[in-house]
């Protein structure tokens, strides 16, 4: 096997000869074989094909015709999608095969990778260390080397955050860019699908292929340009950028994450780019405003799941009891708290002092941001307050929401946000997260390129793999 595959991109692997590209789907084929019992990345994998294209590793929660969809969970057991997600249709007709699919936080309810029937995924820089979550196996598939790139979902940060805690890129489109048919529903209003990479050329590269009107999803937006080759040697000096002061400020951000971050800063600022710390009040309050919506919006998109229409069925005497053991059996505990959190914000006595609240400051916010934007390029961060947490090391819950503290905003307002590494393979990964207008997609993942110049993470213009799995 050539090592030298390790480190092909999608326009590299798409230029290849039918043969040469079998040997780089049978070169991870092995590296799976090999690494997954000590990461545990894969849930699935499609060894039995005929096709051998450009190889990508799919979330769990996103349907491919043939394989199992579980979301990693047990209502779901034996299910078999019949039917592609306009996503995997379109690259299967750019010549991509499914390597597989990845592990995830049941129903992509998590930060951690740690609430998945098939037990957690473990970081490849530390196998004793969470990936982070919801994408945390497609994010670590692709750290380790087991993918070249893959999909995942993000409702709160679940592409962003494993891919800063993995140590490679991830990518949030703007909000109806992809489509959403063929994604097990979360949280519809703030769901979307976005690659992870080790480059954000791949990144851009799957993003133009994943991204278009698809009648099958009503809130997928037409755009009517095409996207245009990344501009090579941007310069970040003619941008400005903010930094808001509310996320420097968080009692929980690692100091050692704040230097790296002040670093990059202060690259920017010699480079000539005008950045500066501005007030956005209304942060203080999305995870709030993100965990009375999120919740409402997943007990209405769970609550078909009965064991009678769908899901797993347990018997009962009755239709009642066959729903509530169905339920009781099938999902996990972070799915139920979720779903019961939810179903309270949703009922009657409680749905203007919570919900329809939170929807009001989902509106201000959005206002905000666009406002900031107005004055700003973009608005950068560090991706997570925290690096990988140790595997079991968090119990309570509320702690593992505010690890989401940094994303969330990208998805109350729809904005595209991008994370790329920005620490060298010697420590644990930190992410440098840059979020932009609606639509400004592209400019976005232009701007992000230039960052990879001055990242310590890149070589080659690829994020370094760890240890053993780049061996």
């Amino acid at each position: 096997m050539n090592r030298d595959y390790i480190n092909l991109g999608v326009k590299e692997i798409s230029e290849l000869d039918p043969k040469e590209q079998k040997g780089v789907y049978n070169f991870y084929l092995k590296r799976i074989k090999e690494y997954n019992s000590k990461l545990n990345c894969f849930v699935s994998v499609n060894e039995d094909t005929d096709n051998f294209g450009i190889p990508v590793a799919v979330k769990d929660n996103i349907n491919v015709k043939g394989m199992k969809t579980t979301c990693a969970s047990k209502i779901l057991k034996g299910y078999y999608s019949p039917y592609d997600a306009t996503v995997v249709k379109k690259l299967r007709k750019h010549n991509f095969t499914i390597l597989g699919k990845t592990n995830l936080d049941e129903f992509a309810m998590g930060s951690s990778t740690e609430f998945s029937v098939f037990g957690p995924t473990k970081n490849p820089w530390d196998i004793e260390r969470m990936t982070g979550g919801s994408s945390g196996g497609s994010a670590a598939a692709v750290a380790s080397g087991m993918a070249p790139f893959a999909l995942g979902s993000d409702t709160g940060g679940s592409v962003r955050q494993p891919a800063s805690l993995c140590g490679v890129v991830g990518f949030k489109p703007t909000y109806g860019l992809v489509s959403r048919y063929g994604l097990v529903a979360f949280s519809s209003s703030m769901d979307q699908i976005g690659p992870i990479t080790r480059s954000v050329d791949d990144a851009f590269e799957i993003f133009k292929l994943i991204s278009s009107k698809d009648l099958l999803d009503s809130t997928t937006v037409k755009i009517d340009r095409g996207y245009p080759e990344l501009i090579d040697g941007l310069d970040l000096g003619d941008y400005s950028f903010c930094v808001p002061e509310e996320f420097m400020n968080a009692p929980h951000l690692e100091d050692g994450i704040k230097k790296d971050f002040l670093e990059i800063v202060e690259n920017l600022k010699n480079k000539g780019a005008s950045v500066e710390f501005v007030s956005i009040p209304l942060i203080d309050y999305v995870v709030a405003t993100y965990y009375l919506i999120a919740p409402g919006e997943a007990s209405s998109n769970l609550s078909r799941y009965d064991g009678i229409k769908y899901g797993n069925r347990h018997r009962g005497k009755d239709v009642s009891e066959i729903i509530n053991v169905s339920r009781d059996k099938g999902f996990g505990s972070e799915v139920k708290r979720r779903i019961l959190l939810g179903t309270f914000t949703l009922s009657a006595g409680y749905y203007e002092a919570y919900y329809n609240r939170a929807l009001k400051v989902r509106r201000k916010l959005t206002q905000e941001i666009a406002n900031i934007l107005e004055k700003y390029d973009y608005i950068i961060n560090p991706t997570s307050p925290v690096v990988a947490p140790k595997l079991g090391e968090i119990r309570d819950p509320l702690t593992y929401y505010l690890m989401d503290l940094y994303t969330i905003t990208a998805n109350l307002t729809g904005s595209p946000a991008i994370s790329i590494p920005i620490t060298n393979k010697s420590r644990l990964p930190v992410g440098l997260h840059i979020m932009g207008k609606r639509f400004t997609d592209i400019s976005l993942l232009e701007v992000a390129r230039a960052f990879e110049k001055i990242s310590p993470a890149y070589n080659n213009g690829k994020c370094s793999l760890k240890g053993e799995w780049s061996e």
